[in-house]
């Protein structure tokens, strides 16, 4: 069923990346077409071939907790191994750290097609690849040395430990503590939970990146620090060694994502858990948003990811199921459903929607190049599209999904057919990496105030100078206004009107990737008259869906606060 969405990769890295022009400075000139199709069609065997056979195992056995640690279904282990010795993992990483240094928005490809292959799986190379972006921001020359070579091609995985029982969104108040050795080392102890592949059998070591208060720090986030803890820790010849005192308390039973183990972590029972500070003591915010703004850029590729993979399920069932005959047609015969016009209009829907997903993430990802590169503008338009790439397309993966079950009928409710397992796995994206409700803040409360709304106004002003159609200007000239006016309006009542804004710019946004899109689609193979058929489908129909947002925008926080609290318990 699974097939590798080679055609719109390519689409989309050439007409809205852009990455012919990346390849043609010195920093990515290995990033040539040959070596650009290369690496998508070779990433689509190993995931056609490997990884997509094991989505149903890892849904209905999952990863295990054992005594010795966490344990993954039949086949991962060496699946995992075959993406390691591929050199998967390296495509990214800049050369200095072992790496093949290609561009950012190249490794979004390959963890696409992985994802859309097995979803669960894809999350232990995705959270390795902010590992290494943290430690290649902030690590010691030394500490870079000794792990990077091994992260950069996947031998060992790195997590991210951020959250405590206690301390959920509010990462200030979290408790884990650093205790100087005299040495330079620490010894750490406290628990953290939702450790996305905290452990498992794959790897022979686990990087863990911690965020930590040291002895007399400053209560709140000023405190906090970031560590190093290794499963293992290293030999005198950076081998894994002794055991680290890094325990997995238990894994959770979880709604979906069940390939992908979610530990809690328990650092320190027995007073022997040594971890090496991050950068500066009190920089731990710092260097984790570096993790975080990357994790947030894949979790909004995890939306594409499971979009793709339940519009690939639900095409091949509607291109098989007989069912009555077509309305209108004269005929008696039934016919496949995919002759329906409801269902049609379903399946146009989620092909355009997760094109324009795609689109959207991979644009954002172009910035990071371009960021690598100084580009003028890179780094803030990165900055302004991040929330939107997470937010807008973890709420498209979800909306896909459910499309997909629908389509299936009754049949998508059973677990037999797969439909629900898409469901099922993608509504934890829009909750973790910082939830949808706090990327909407992040947007109204610091990105549209960048260089005094100047970062804004240029997205608006290059979105402005390409759209043609009317309704796309209309939506782009009520995002400007909206915009524009929340500079004036108090905390309530920006954040009340934060996430339909979040909508409708990032409607805003995918409507004029995907306009560029429906002109630059050329040729009568069946793969551009779908890409026109569904760029046409979404600024015709999904952009004017958006502007029907704009009382929710611009509407005061009074009606929410109207009554109190406990009237919601009526």
């Amino acid at each position: 069923m699974f097939t590798p969405a080679t055609a719109d990769q390519r689409f989309v890295l050439d007409h809205v990346a852009r990455i012919a022009d990346l390849a043609a400075t010195d920093r990515f000139a290995a990033a040539s077409d040959d070596v650009v199709d290369a690496v998508l069609e070779g990433v689509g065997q190993l995931a056609a071939g490997e990884w997509a056979p094991l989505l149903r195992a890892g849904d209905t056995v999952g990863a295990k907790w054992t005594p010795e640690g966490v344990v993954m279904p039949d086949g991962f282990v060496k699946a995992y191994h075959d993406y390691v010795e591929g050199g998967w993992g390296t495509i990214g990483v800049p050369e200095e750290f072992g790496g093949q240094g290609l561009p950012f928005v190249i490794q979004t490809a390959v963890l696409d097609t992985l994802g859309t292959a097995n979803m669960g799986f894809a999350l232990a190379p995705t959270l390795t690849v902010g590992a290494i972006e943290a430690l290649a921001h902030h690590g010691s020359p030394e500490q870079q040395a000794l792990y990077l070579p091994h992260l950069a091609t996947g031998e060992w995985t790195g997590t991210m430990n951020l959250t405590e029982p206690q301390a959920g969104s509010d990462v200030g108040a979290l408790r884990t503590t650093a205790t100087p050795r005299g040495d330079g080392t620490f010894l750490i102890k406290g628990t953290k939970i939702y450790i996305s592949f905290g452990d498992h059998d794959m790897a022979p070591n686990i990087v863990h990146l911690v965020l930590v208060r040291t002895p007399g720090a400053p209560a709140g986030t000023k405190g906090i620090s970031l560590f190093l803890v290794p499963k293992y820790r290293l030999t005198d010849d950076g081998a894994p060694g002794d055991f680290n005192d890094v325990r997995v308390v238990s894994i959770e039973h979880k709604m979906g994502l069940h390939a992908s183990p979610t530990c809690v972590l328990s650092f320190g029972d027995q007073d022997d858990c040594i971890g090496e500070l991050i950068g500066a003591e009190y920089g731990g915010i710092r260097a984790m948003f570096t993790m975080m703004n990357n994790a947030r850029l894949n979790v909004g590729l995890q939306g594409v990811q499971v979009a793709e993979a339940a519009t690939q399920a639900a095409v091949s069932y509607a291109l098989d199921r007989v069912q009555s005959p077509r309305a209108g047609s004269g005929s008696a015969e039934s016919v496949k459903i995919v002759e329906h016009p409801d269902v049609r209009r379903m399946l146009l829907r989620m092909k355009a929607q997760t094109q324009a997903a795609r689109a959207l993430v991979y644009y954002a990802a172009s910035q990071v190049d371009r960021a690598t590169l100084r580009e003028v503008g890179g780094q803030e338009r990165l900055d302004i599209l991040t929330p939107l790439a997470k937010a807008h397309g973890t709420d498209i993966g979800n909306e896909v999904a459910s499309l997909g079950i629908q389509i299936h009928g009754g049949m998508g409710y059973i677990e037999e057919t797969g439909a629900a397992q898409f469901f099922r796995d993608a509504r934890i994206t829009p909750i973790y990496e910082g939830t949808n409700g706090i990327q909407a803040a992040d947007l109204v409360g610091r990105k549209l105030g960048m260089d005094n709304g100047g970062v804004f106004a240029r997205l608006i002003a290059d979105m402005r100078a390409e759209a043609q159609d009317g309704g796309l200007v209309a939506l782009i000239d009520a995002c400007d206004d909206i915009g524009r006016g929340m500079a004036g309006m108090d905390a309530d009542d920006k954040l009340a009107a934060s996430y339909p804004f979040l909508t409708m710019l990032s409607v805003a946004v995918c409507g004029w990737l995907m306009e560029r899109s429906g002109r630059l689609a050329t040729g009568d193979d069946a793969f551009a008259q779908m890409k026109r058929a569904a760029c046409a489908f979404y600024v015709a129909q999904i952009v004017p869906e958006a502007l029907g947002l704009r009382a929710a925008a611009s509407a005061s926080a009074a009606v929410l606060y109207s009554v109190p609290a406990e009237a919601f318990a009526a």
